[in-house]
């Protein structure tokens, strides 16, 4: 918590240059990627699991609330996205070092090139969605419909916690030996570099999952009835549930092959591994002072990243049939009941 607060506080009284920024933003933006990626992995599993559930999970997408975090998320995305690749252009290149600053600022301005058009395009389709009389959820509802991560969030802590104190009793406890582990530097090397390889192969994969999902057709037009599901050259989404949606997508098959499904697969086991690993180092940053705390944070980290994996390959192996989306009209229905 101390290296915590140091960091707040001497990040707001810097002075210096560009540098501290980026480093600011590149962390900022990256948690709350992490952040949106647990509860996306796991509401769009409902659509397999609980259909109910992910029905009301879209509803409280297309609400103002997370309507405003859809924009925070894109501009977090793409800025982190590019502030990585300078990372990784200058991690192979230290002869061009004295160019970060210049780099910086080039990172911010291509951030805002991208985004400008990428907003044009979405805020049309806010403007469509609100322009349409639309059935919205109340405030409370969307923020009531949060609660049901908590108890998740709290047990993989308490859960990583309970890891920490086991492996320090076996261990022998907390103290330092002030011996480097070789194997454990390995392993730091390895995770150094698939950081920066697996930031190359997750660009495209989610760069297009924005545009098809955010851009070319919007978060709102995944409960379009009668409307085209994106990706799938024309099939309709019959019922205008966010099941049926899910379903038409996983289901389209090219040369017999279920490409949606293999595209978000490939997506999520690069972004968990990423992501997770990324947050591993920022957490460890803050509790380097407790051993117990250091451990729980990697404990956690790999729970959190074993838990997306099960859940979503649990989801793209599952089937979406008729009941399920029969289910999804159903709960629709229930959410907009006397609006």
């Amino acid at each position: 918590m101390t290296s915590l607060v140091i960091t707040v506080t001497e990040t707001l009284r810097y002075r210096g240059a560009i540098g501290q920024w980026s480093w600011v933003l590149h962390r900022l933006s990256g948690l709350g990627v992490v952040l949106f990626l647990v509860l996306h992995v796991v509401d769009t599993s409902w659509a397999v699991f609980w259909p109910e559930l992910y029905e009301e999970a879209i509803a409280t997408y297309q609400s103002p609330l997370f309507t405003i975090g859809e924009f925070g998320l894109v501009a977090a995305v793409v800025y982190h996205a590019f502030n990585g690749l300078r990372i990784v252009f200058f991690d192979y290149n230290p002869h061009l070092w004295r160019h970060q600053q210049r780099a910086a600022q080039i990172v911010l301005l291509v951030t805002l090139v991208v985004l400008a058009p990428v907003f044009l395009l979405m805020f049309g389709h806010v403007l469509d969605f609100y322009n349409s009389a639309p059935q919205v959820l109340p405030l409370t509802e969307v923020l009531r419909a949060q609660l049901v991560f908590l108890p998740g969030f709290i047990a993989a802590i308490v859960a990583a916690l309970i890891l920490s104190g086991l492996h320090g009793l076996i261990s022998g406890g907390d103290s330092a030996t002030g011996v480097v582990d070789p194997q454990g530097s390995r392993s730091e090397r390895f995770w150094w570099s698939f950081m920066r390889v697996s930031s190359l192969l997750i660009l495209p994969l989610v760069f297009g999952h924005l545009a098809v999902m955010h851009v070319l057709q919007g978060v709102f037009d995944i409960t379009a009835q009668g409307h085209d599901v994106v990706g799938t050259g024309g099939v309709i989404n019959e019922s205008g549930t966010a099941v049926e949606f899910v379903a038409n997508r996983w289901n389209l098959l090219v040369g017999g092959v279920a490409v949606w499904r293999v595209y978000d697969f490939a997506l999520l086991a690069l972004v968990v591994a990423h992501g997770f690993n990324g947050l591993r180092y920022v957490l460890t940053d803050y509790t380097s002072h407790s051993p117990f705390l250091r451990r729980a944070s990697v404990y956690l980290c790999m729970l959190g990243a074993l838990t997306l994996l099960v859940l979503g390959v649990g989801a793209l192996l599952g089937t979406i049939d008729e009941t399920a989306i029969e289910m999804g009209v159903e709960a629709m229905e229930r959410l907009h009941a006397g609006s």
